[in-house]
């Protein structure tokens, strides 16, 4: 089965965006292998505003090679012909997902960004990792990593510092012995 990794910067005092959703905080690191990072995945799954801020980002998200998949209730999937809406039922439509095989479906689900999209997934017990890139920088406000919820133990698989100031974590999840 595919593995739904939790990828996304954060800001040290826990902030995945700024106040008015701002990203302009985040430190680029001329090191990091954003190439090798692109290539463990080949659907990216993401609420309504990432989308919307990814479509400004990315010179053509159709173009990437990757199935996009956005949750949202109000997209109109005809509107936005590149991408799979979800629009209700989003836990088993987010395990199809995870259960699928075929060429389409080789390699892990990228969840990118959406603190309450991650909360959800994560309660519902379809998250496998989160890795979160500490940027140093403190905002004092803005979008939390994740909303009120259940507690979640981590087991942390590897960690490391760059030269910018950034520290990467990569955690898997905890699950309990059967």
């Amino acid at each position: 089965m595919r593995l739904l990794r939790y990828s996304v910067a954060m800001s040290l005092d826990g902030f995945i965006a700024g106040p008015k959703g701002e990203y302009d905080w985040i430190v680029t690191d001329p090191d990091f292998d954003w190439n090798a990072l692109w290539a463990q995945f080949d659907t990216l799954l993401m609420g309504r505003r990432t989308y919307e801020v990814a479509l400004t980002r990315f010179e053509s998200l159709e173009k990437m090679g990757k199935r996009v998949v956005v949750v949202s209730s109000t997209l109109n999937p005809a509107q936005h012909p590149f991408v799979t809406v979800v629009a209700d039922a989003v836990p088993e439509a987010v395990a199809a997902l995870k259960a699928e095989t075929g060429p389409r479906s080789q390699k892990d689900i990228w969840l990118m960004g959406g603190g309450a999209l991650f909360r959800s997934l994560l309660d519902a017990g379809l998250v496998d990792g989160v890795e979160v890139a500490v940027m140093p920088v403190m905002l004092g406000s803005g979008v939390a990593l994740l909303p009120e919820g259940q507690q979640c133990r981590l087991h942390l698989t590897e960690s490391h510092a760059r030269k910018t100031g950034i520290v990467s974590l990569k955690y898997a999840m905890a699950r309990a012995a059967t």
